[in-house]
């Protein structure tokens, strides 16, 4: 099979200025990787603190992990360690890569677009303690400003930091910033996989239990809601955009299986990740009966449910 024939690997670039907390969600990630293969890319393996129980060997330029994930370094350049990458055998699920701390994240983000690679979104952690006061530092303000700029969606990270009575000002001044209403927080970095990264989208919706504690304990800031629905009917591709693009900022993951009216016999696969989001054929429906099923994710307070009811209503 050629590299062509063969579903491209999304790629995840998590960016973010120094101390904001970067490292601590990639290791958020990899410890809740549960049978998901990652390739985490990192400019210094000093940097990433891997847990000690987790690796199995260390070759000075890759790091296996106990868990089917691997570390690579990018000493050799990133498009040759993205083609080493897709090289392996398995081949990894998902590539996560820690931008540097004073880098723009979209200019990472750019690698993904390489044959047999497809961009799933930029995440930005920011540090809801001093996110603000950096920002009009004369020295690195702009680098602030525009990696918050190129987000799909912020982790206010470090928000138990914040006095109580500040924390709606910062979150608010974030969204502003960073044009997106997309911004979940997080005390050490504690994300659920799901809200981050476009894992279990081929195999069909798993919701995310509100009030529930992740993998390994994890535990996030704050419940997160969920709706689901089922369509029995294809659906028009024109009708599918208008839905998507009315989503209330509140929803920050979205990710479902697709009837399509215009390739009603094939699977479509849908996720959505901040404000990206992307539709891909999938296998044949079989002898499984089509039918739409969605499900979205989104922050607490917003009555998520009774939005997206009347926002999905007659969704044909």
């Amino acid at each position: 099979m050629t590299t062509s024939d063969r579903p491209p690997i999304p790629v995840t670039v998590v960016g973010g200025y120094l101390g904001a907390g970067k490292t601590t969600l990639v290791n958020q990630v990899l410890r809740q990787a549960h049978g998901t293969r990652f390739a985490v890319l990192v400019n210094d393996f000093g940097s990433i603190n891997i847990d000690a129980e987790l690796i199995e060997s260390f070759d000075g330029e890759t790091m296996q992990l106990a868990n089917g994930c691997i570390c690579c370094s990018l000493a050799g350049g990133f498009a040759e360690t993205l083609f080493r990458v897709r090289a392996l055998d398995p081949r990894p699920d998902r590539v996560l890569v820690e931008a540097s701390g004073v880098a723009d994240p979209m200019a990472t983000a750019q690698y993904a677009h390489l044959d047999g690679f497809e961009l799933d979104a930029v995440i930005v952690v920011a540090d809801a303690e001093t996110v603000r006061r950096r920002s009009t530092d004369r020295y690195v303000g702009r680098h602030v400003l525009n990696q918050l700029a190129r987000a799909d969606l912020v982790v206010l990270n470090k928000i138990d930091l914040v006095p109580e009575e500040r924390v709606d000002a910062v979150r608010d001044w974030v969204r502003a910033t960073a044009h997106t209403g997309r911004v979940i927080e997080a005390v050490h970095a504690a994300v659920p996989l799901a809200l981050v990264v476009g894992v279990g989208a081929a195999a069909g919706p798993r919701p995310v239990e509100p009030g529930r504690d992740g993998p390994d304990g994890i535990v996030g800031h704050l419940a997160h809601e969920t709706w689901s629905l089922e369509v029995p009917d294809p659906l028009t591709t024109d009708r599918l955009q208008e839905r998507i693009g009315s989503l209330p900022a509140a929803v920050v993951r979205g990710k479902g299986i697709l009837f399509l009216d215009h390739d009603p016999d094939r699977r479509h696969v849908f996720h959505l990740v901040g404000r990206r989001w992307t539709v891909q054929p999938g296998a044949l429906w079989g002898d499984d009966p089509p039918s739409t099923r969605l499900v979205f994710i989104g922050l607490p307070g917003h009555h998520l449910a009774a939005g997206l009811a009347a926002l999905f209503q007659d969704f044909t």
